[in-house]
């Protein structure tokens, strides 16, 4: 059994139960069945199926939104936000669907062929808690899109948005296109290898990530893997100062810092590195750090308790080893997870907070003495997953997105998934991409039909 724990003030919300296995064969088996309508049905009658689960999300975005704060303390506004952009992601698909759905016609005369996009099958998505919406409607709707249907094992501490989320799928498609499953770490490997799952979606760790590739590889099935993330936000010489200090802090202390394409190590050329710093703490002191139900808190408690040990641990080793605090720092030893918006400067890259993923609202900055070392700084990582670069000469900043090796490279504006373009890493950051039309094709059959003009002997 597992318990939801209050990220605000420790206490366990509720207990689940684990899925059985003679449950878990049943949900299986009603996948697979899913699989043979929704993977035949009509188009439009697909795109009818987004556009009315966008408006039950619509509808119900309050309550939705409330369930997200309550499970893994997201401060209320932005998870209302949240919902928002899973509304707009459904409605690009139904917008979308039937162009991408199209069979694309190839000239082969005198022969006639085309490329089909048909379902894998049942999917397995093994997805995190930091936007336990948002990840699943970004990384399953374009396979759902295809004919697939989906097995859910959600994060542990948020049991109760993946309830929602099946009942959600189950009122709009019908029984089994999203059913939802609560395992243990141990029983994770061998449903990837059950005959019934085609393909497998992971959203977390390096570490968990590499064990469900592996097993993946194991049973030759497809994995799309989007990994940690330390994303380098660079700030030239010529940019906007006081801009890029405010989408800095926006873009590392939004959800609390527990984003994977956060702004992880803070890159700023020297000429400006006083101003920008000076900025950046005003900032940071607008921040309302509080109760996450509150509409105006900006900053709430992290998710649980262990994860902020793990940030405390971070940043006292980085002080050990010469980082000075600019803002914060501070131990709350408040019941919960609370760990107070905090910004350090590092000697070099080799600090802990620039060298290890942080996931939480601790941000590091780093001063370089020009645009080459600013792009050595940001390159000196085993993460690729996306990148901000703030500049105004708008060539010299193409040039250097040009040899970053990143997913995404944002310029003069902060890191964001959108559904109109694919997200997604590079390194240790992953492979595959979810979201436009690069993830309708991550798990479909690209098939092939190329047919004779005429009969042909096979003499």
């Amino acid at each position: 059994m597992i318990g939801t724990v209050d990220p605000t003030t420790g206490r366990t919300l509720d207990t689940y139960r684990f899925t059985s296995d003679r449950e878990l064969e049943l949900r299986l088996r009603r996948a697979h069945t899913a699989v043979k309508v929704h993977g035949d049905s009509d188009i439009a009658d697909r795109i009818g199926n987004f556009r009315l689960l966008a408006e039950l999300l619509r509808t119900r975005r309050e309550d939705l939104g409330l369930l997200i704060t309550v499970e893994m303390g997201k401060p209320i506004t932005q998870s209302w936000a949240e919902i928002d952009k899973c509304v707009a992601a459904c409605e690009y698909y139904a917008d979308h669907m039937a162009e991408l759905l199209t069979p694309q016609r190839v000239d082969v005369a005198p022969d006639t062929a085309e490329v089909r996009l048909r379902p894998l099958g049942v999917l397995l998505a093994i997805m995190p808690w930091n936007y336990p919406f948002w990840q699943v409607i970004r990384a399953m709707l374009p396979a759902i899109a295809v004919g697939n249907a989906v097995v859910l094992k959600h994060a542990d501490n948020v049991t109760g948005c993946a309830r929602v989320l099946q009942s959600l799928f189950d009122e709009v498609f019908g029984y089994g296109v999203l059913t939802h499953v609560v395992l243990p770490p141990h029983r994770v490997s061998p449903l990837i290898e059950h005959p019934v799952i085609a393909g497998v979606a992971f959203t977390g760790s390096n570490r968990v990530g590499a064990q469900v590739a592996a097993a993946a590889g194991q049973s030759v099935k497809k994995s799309v893997l989007e990994l940690g993330g330390s994303d380098p936000f660079i700030v030239l010489e010529d940019a906007d100062v006081s801009a890029a200090a405010a989408a800095a802090v926006r873009s590392r202390f939004l959800n609390t810092g527990q984003s994977c394409i956060a702004a992880k190590r803070i890159i700023v050329q020297r000429g400006i590195f006083g101003e920008f710093v000076e900025a950046m703490v005003t900032e940071l002191g607008k921040l309302v750090y509080g109760t996450p139900t509150d509409r105006g808190t900006d900053v709430g408690p992290m998710a649980r308790a262990d994860l902020r040990n793990e940030l405390r641990r971070q940043l006292d080793v980085a002080v050990a080893s010469g980082a000075r605090v600019l803002f914060g720092g501070t131990v709350d030893d408040r019941p919960g997870a609370w760990f107070p918006p905090t910004l350090v400067q590092v000697r070099d890259t080799g600090s802990a907070v620039f060298r290890e993923e942080t996931f939480g609202p601790l941000g590091a900055v780093l001063s370089v003495a020009s645009e080459e070392a600013a792009l050595t700084a940001a390159e000196d990582s085993i993460y690729g997953l996306s990148c901000s670069i703030w500049g105004s000469d708008l060539d010299a900043v193409d040039r250097m997105a040009r040899r970053i090796h990143t997913g995404s490279v944002f310029v003069n504006r902060i890191s964001e998934s959108d559904p109109r373009l694919p997200v997604g890493g590079v390194k240790a950051s992953g492979y595959g991409r979810e979201l436009s039309h690069y993830g309708v094709t991550e798990f479909a059959n690209v098939q092939t039909v190329r047919s004779a003009a005429t009969p042909r002997s096979l003499r």
